[in-house]
């Protein structure tokens, strides 16, 4: 008999609960002695308890929630943490993950050894649900099923793919075999595993004997399934179609645009064909419109870029110019600029090549110069619009940059983008175009050039000790404490890194720097200023992402190897 304030064991809380008698318990007990059995097992075995009654006793004995998992959907995200081996094993199943606690139900909530391996093998807090046997491995058998439904769902398809064209299609057009379902099923499999792995771009590259699928995510690209080379005209012909494409075209480049809609969600794909010596090569850019964020703090900003920014974008006239490589997140920032302007009170225009997100009470417009619809051209059209905000995709030529200039002098405020390094490097660029420097003086406002690194994966992120190298780079005397690595994991994909953030550098001219522009100083000249007048280069704010535990000095030299590092006198808190 249990004293009152004890825990009462698994065999009392039986017999309490009328689920088992005195002397069911001691025959289960002698048994255990016997075997080494779990106790609950042993009783379950010898029809004394149901397994139902059985996990619910165990449920409020640890006094854990016990979940029903006949109508649980798992997502694959969640199930990569988690490898199937190891859910088998222990009789577990992963159920959702809120922010670094992962929440799991199991058979056999007392087992530690369990709890802790897995909370060694994900990288997560573990928070322990209960449920039965028999209904936890149902859900790893259509949990883990259903993680490897869409790699499989390829390969079936490829192969009823080729069997279509090989048997029954053979003399058919390319229209028919890209309306053959089989056809259909592939790209569709293809593009929905871009999707749900978060990539940007899905590759399809022709080779000698097979096709490669490669697929961009967080900048990098990852290998995808290689379909046979059969196919090679019945997955381009698909697509050519799905996009408006000629496809009887296969000798110049062509350029289309096409939806998807995937658990309910549009997903706009810009598809791009160019000819390649096996054939085309194609590339689809996957924008999901629920991924685009209009707010710059959301981006990864320092606060004191955040701040200029805003104050910018109140001016009612100048240019605010973006630089950086292509992929480096331009794009995004003016989005996200025109997110923070847009209103009732102002007529808000842009002229972009092509439109990739489409925002309420813009208007936006795509060039074409087939029809002599170009960047200068639209630009003049739009003067005469009445706007207070020009947002100009890029600027590629001197007209076009003449006349945004002039524009920005009097009113409208221009927002652009313009292929450089640096953000000082946009200046001597702008009159290397043909603007006079007291042109470029009086309307630039402020150049914000960025590059995007990826973040250190949150869920098998551990402690980094730095080595002598890393501290010199950091500035640092010490450990501080909040250097990370990713130790890699399946919702990163081994990589150690998942999403990515913004490391920026300000330029925004001052009385000096003005100076240095009309004097037609160079970029590194522009560049030593700024940061003495207490702008922080890129490769500072890189530094501060570092000890931020955001990302690691490796992935900041990757994407800054080609931006000068000007030897920072500011500490690399002057963002903050």
């Amino acid at each position: 008999m249990a004293v009152a304030g004890q825990r009462l064991t698994l065999g009392e809380r039986l017999i309490s609960a009328g689920l088992i008698g005195a002397q069911q318990l001691e025959i289960a007990l002698q048994e255990q002695r016997r075997t080494g059995d779990l106790l609950g097992k042993i009783l379950q075995d010898l029809g004394f308890v149901s397994e139902h009654d059985l996990s619910t006793t165990l449920a409020d004995d640890m006094s854990v929630p016990r979940t029903d998992l006949r109508n649980i959907d798992v997502n694959p995200s969640v199930l990569r943490l988690v490898p199937e081996q190891l859910a088998r094993r222990y009789v577990l199943i992963p159920t959702g993950l809120v922010d670094d606690v992962l929440t799991i139900a199991m058979a056999n909530p007392y087992d530690i050894i369990a709890i802790d391996a897995l909370q060694e093998a994900s990288g997560c807090i573990v928070d322990v649900t209960t449920a039965s046997e028999t209904e936890v491995a149902a859900a790893i058998n259509r949990s883990y099923g259903a993680a490897a439904a869409l790699d499989m769902s390829i390969e079936a398809a490829i192969v009823r793919a080729r069997e279509h064209i090989n048997d029954r299609l053979r003399d058919c057009t390319e229209e028919d075999i890209a309306a053959d379902p089989p056809v259909i099923e592939l790209v569709n499999r293809l593009i929905e595993r871009g999707i749900s792995e978060r990539a940007t771009d899905l590759h399809i590259e022709p080779e000698e004997r097979l096709i490669r699928t490669r697929y961009r995510i967080d900048g990098v690209l990852h290998q995808g399934p290689a379909p046979p080379k059969e196919l090679q005209e019945a997955i381009t012909a698909r697509i050519k179609i799905l996009a408006s494409l000629d496809i009887s075209e296969r000798r110049i480049p062509q350029d289309g645009r096409m939806k998807f809609e995937q658990n309910g969600a549009d997903c706009d794909i810009r598809v791009s064909t160019f000819p390649t010596a096996h054939g085309e090569n194609i590339v689809l850019r996957l924008l999901d419109r629920n991924s685009l964020m209009l707010d710059l703090s959301a981006l990864g900003f320092a606060e004191g870029v955040v701040a200029a920014l805003q104050q910018l974008a109140a001016r009612p006239h100048g240019m605010l110019l973006v630089t950086g490589p292509t992929a480096s997140g331009k794009t995004t920032t003016l989005y996200s600029a025109l997110g923070a302007i847009n209103s009732l009170e102002r007529n808000v225009i842009t002229l972009e090549d092509p439109i990739e997100y489409m925002i309420p009470m813009i208007r936006q417009s795509q060039i074409n110069p087939k029809i002599g619809l170009t960047f200068a051209s639209g630009l003049r059209a739009i003067l005469r619009q009445d706007p207070d905000v020009v947002m100009v995709g890029e600027i590629r030529d001197e007209e076009t940059a003449r006349i945004a200039v002039s524009a920005a002098l009097t009113g409208p405020l221009v927002l652009t983008t313009l292929h450089t390094n640096t953000a000082a490097g946009a200046v001597p660029r702008l009159i290397d175009m043909g603007i006079e420097p007291f042109l470029v003086s009086s309307s630039v406002a402020a150049v914000l050039a960025q590059r995007l690194v990826r973040c250190i994966c949150g869920h098998c992120a551990e402690h980094h000790e730095p080595t002598a190298e890393e501290l010199s780079w950091l500035e640092l005397e010490s450990d501080p404490g909040t250097l990370r690595m990713g130790a890699g994991c399946g919702l990163c994909h081994n990589t150690g890194f998942r999403g990515r953030s913004v490391i920026s550098e300000l330029f925004v001219p001052t009385n000096r720097l003005r100076e240095l522009i009309l004097a037609k100083a160079s970029e590194h000249e522009l560049a030593a200023a700024a940061t003495g007048q207490g702008f922080p280069d890129m490769a500072m704010d890189g530094r501060r992402k570092v000890i931020e535990g955001a990302t690691t000095m490796s992935e900041v030299l990757r994407v800054t190897a080609e931006a000068p590092v000007i030897s920072n006198q500011l500490s690399v808190t002057s963002y903050q």
